[in-house]
């Protein structure tokens, strides 16, 4: 369900991560932090290390949240689910059975204590009904209201750490303060600090500063980009400008041109795993990076 990991100005703080809109995680997946967010729908057998705070919270069956559990809406909670802290919902609480919740809860709200349709199962249902009473236009709507663009997407067996964050499917990454080493599949990041280092296939560092170094098979430098420390890779594209302070090291070559037009699918938004570079010079070169 979720193909790719997505921040979108996200500001990682001491112990938690601060969202500009809304947080999806999906299933089996592992935050040390806390989470303060819009809307967050969490995953199955997902564990959150901190407090969660939102205006409305989801939380499947089996999943841990390691502090309190703040909802400012409606809050849905599985069965089995764990909550460390205190609950305390402002709107309408749903909640399953079999949940552990260390300090009380606190509900303003209707209480109804049976087990909350899993998010998949609930939209599936919702729009079978919609299709059978012929509401083809309100399945439009509601697919739209769904887009909603979230600041954080997290896939599942996804793992946010203090000192890294890994996932197995790509990373887009924009206008965001991270801290900690990235690995991922392919990552486009954009106007953005990383405190630590980033490690992929195909790496595109567009108008950032990363304190670390940056390590894959294809890598550009965009935009008076700087790492901190070395860049290292099968090939390197670097616009005059970036700075890169512990060396470049390349198998097959580094190539430092005044710019470097990326082509993608995505247009302005850049995003990773097209590889296909198109220099404003005399020489193309195609650098896949897969």
């Amino acid at each position: 369900m979720l193909e790719k990991m997505l921040i979108r100005k996200v500001k990682f703080e001491e112990r938690s991560i601060v969202a500009n809109g809304d947080v999806l995680i999906g299933q089996n997946s592992k935050v040390d932090y806390g989470i303060l967010a819009k809307k967050l729908v969490v995953g199955e057998r997902v564990s959150i290390g901190g407090d969660v705070i939102g205006d409305e919270i989801r939380v499947d069956s089996f999943s841990t949240i390691g502090g309190d559990l703040v909802s400012k809406g409606d809050a849905y909670i599985g069965e089995f689910a764990g909550i460390d802290g205190k609950l305390t919902v402002y709107g309408d609480l749903e909640i399953g059975r079999n949940v552990r919740i260390k300090n009380g809860f606190e509900a303003r709200g209707l209480i109804t204590i049976q087990n909350p349709a899993s998010v998949v199962f609930f939209l599936l249902l919702y729009l079978m009904l919609l299709f059978r009473l012929g509401k083809v236009e309100e399945v439009f709507n509601l697919v739209e209201d769904v887009e909603l663009e979230p600041s954080l997407i997290l896939p599942e067996k996804c793992s946010v750490g203090v000192d890294r964050i890994f996932t197995t499917k790509n990373a887009d990454i924009y206008d965001s303060r991270i801290l900690g080493t990235i690995r991922a599949r392919n990552i486009y990041i954009g106007g953005s600090e990383v405190f630590g280092s980033l490690k992929g296939r195909e790496v595109i560092v567009d108008r950032c500063e990363i304190h670390g170094s940056v390590e894959g098979k294809v890598i550009y430098l965009l935009n008076s980009s700087k790492v901190g420390v070395h860049v290292r890779g099968d090939r390197v594209y670097m616009e005059k400008g970036c700075i890169v302070e512990g060396g470049i090291l390349a198998r097959d070559g580094v190539w430092l041109k005044d710019s470097i037009e990326l082509k993608t699918d995505l247009g302005e938004k850049l995003g990773v795993g097209q590889g296909e570079v198109q220099e404003n010079v005399s020489e193309s070169i195609s650098g896949s990076g897969r």
